[in-house]
């Protein structure tokens, strides 16, 4: 299971570590990429800028997207994923503190797979990330990587 990557697009340090405490309480060993804006995580996911020449044929398993980003938002990057045949079907969870209804309606209607507000509390935080790394990294049944690359 932890070959499998997991990008966490989130520009707050105490989320990042947050997350990679989580993470590691409950034994979810994968590779955690972060790019702490949105215009690093399309140059991871495409191959660009600083990620210039990353074999893109190793795409991640899950996306966790914040929305509050500087440079490009989530929806923005959410959008561009899911206009790109290579990434558009790649499963992206919404993680994010954000309570507004517009955000929920945006993320959905612009093709996330999944919504979470971020818990405050620790341990509930920490339960949250054992869920999601359980369901999408070993329950979930991704498409092949060549279907991934769909024309159309």
């Amino acid at each position: 299971m932890n070959d499998k990557i997991i990008l966490l697009v989130e520009d707050n340090t105490d989320d990042v570590t947050l997350t990679e405490r989580a993470l590691k309480k409950s034994h979810i060993l994968n590779k955690l990429v972060v790019a702490k804006d949105g215009v690093e995580a399309l140059d991871y996911l495409f191959g660009t800028g600083i990620w210039a020449g990353r074999d893109i044929s190793n795409m991640p398993e899950v996306v966790l997207l914040d929305l509050k980003l500087p440079k490009i938002n989530g929806l923005e990057v959410l959008q561009r994923m899911r206009a790109d045949n290579r990434t558009k079907l790649l499963p992206v969870v919404i993680l994010t503190s954000s309570r507004e209804e517009k955000d929920l309606i945006a993320g959905y209607t612009l093709g996330a797979n999944s919504y979470i507000r971020k818990p405050v509390n620790f341990n509930q935080f920490v339960d949250a990330v054992r869920q999601l790394g359980l369901y999408w990294l070993v329950l979930n049944e991704a498409p092949p990587l060549d279907n991934r690359k769909i024309d159309g």
